[in-house]
């Protein structure tokens, strides 16, 4: 049988666009859904706050409109904490979706924290601290990804954890350790993700891989060509505020010794500002550094399996 030279490389060429935008996130969506959290109606989702709530119940639906099974009546795990300012008690609640591997046990849990700082004093003008990169980004991100692997089923079973309270000292992360649905020691890899929308040098870095080198050469062969790209490093010990090993919702799994990744951009001129709105972020960076993860995640899940 001849095989028309051509008509075959045109249909290679199809078959490998088509699978590369198979593995993508659907951007008119994430750009919504960081611009809807990271709106003044939130008010900053401070943990507690009649707005935070209002930022739960929106990824409740979220999770509830794309299938995810849940552990937690109404994906809802909540939990009280004392403020470590006010010394009140305060009330707080994580939104936690699963979706069903495949192949393996084990679970990846992937992170991200919906929670900001609130309403400060006048500056400029403007009170409301947005928190569109910090971390509405990583929330918006989180949908997209729950969205993306309940479509294209995982090897392992991931669990799609909305926090809260990050900003109050990993509030939300430590009650999820605490309160997990499964034995920890099931939990393969904690992805996390928290500033990820904007970079002036189109870098995102990967945090943790110096807890866990096995993992080093599976994101460098996954993010290899890839935009933004992809950094290592901010996880030396003893080097103080350049490590980061403990600087997000992450943290909470690394004390109880489970490996993780974290995904993040390095401090801006807007970080804890008024000024960290959606006006600021970076589209297309975004969508790109939300993809590179998505590419690293489907990695992981393969190559994980292998050891």
């Amino acid at each position: 049988m001849q095989i028309n030279l051509k008509s075959f490389l045109s249909f290679l060429f199809i078959l490998i666009a088509f699978c590369s935008k198979a593995q993508q996130v659907d951007k008119k969506s994430l750009l919504d859904n960081i611009e809807y959290l990271s709106s003044d109606d939130f008010k900053g989702r401070k943990t507690g706050s009649p707005e935070n709530l209002k930022a739960r119940n929106f990824i409740v639906e979220k999770f509830k409109s794309i299938g995810l099974e849940t552990h937690y009546l109404q994906f809802q795990q909540k939990f009280s904490f004392e403020s470590r300012r006010s010394n009140d008690r305060l009330d707080g609640a994580n939104v936690v979706g699963f979706v069903a591997g495949s192949e393996s046990r084990k679970l990846i849990v992937i992170t991200a924290h919906f929670d900001h700082v609130g309403v400060g004093s006048p500056i400029d003008g403007d009170s409301i601290f947005n928190g569109a990169d910090d971390n509405a980004s990583g929330t918006a991100a989180l949908i997209a990804l729950a969205e993306y692997f309940k479509k294209n089923r995982p090897k392992h079973s991931m669990i799609f954890a909305a926090l809260d309270g990050e900003e109050m000292g990993l509030q939300g992360a430590r009650a999820l350790v605490r309160d997990f649905p499964f034995p920890l020691e099931t939990i393969e890899l904690n992805i996390n993700m928290d500033m990820i929308s904007r970079n002036n040098q189109g870098e995102l870095y990967a945090s943790g891989t110096y807890q866990n080198p096995d993992l080093k050469p599976i994101l460098e062969k996954a993010s290899s060509g890839l935009t933004p790209t992809l950094v290592f490093g901010h996880d030396l010990p003893d080097t103080g505020r350049d490590d980061w090993s403990k600087s997000s919702d992450h943290g909470a799994f690394l004390e109880k010794g489970v490996p993780h990744i974290y995904f993040g951009v390095e401090d801006h001129p807007d970080y804890h500002k008024p000024s960290d709105e959606f006006k600021n972020i970076q589209p297309d960076f975004y969508y790109e550094a939300v993809n590179l993860i998505l590419k690293c995640t489907l990695a992981l899940d393969r190559d994980l399996l292998k050891e």
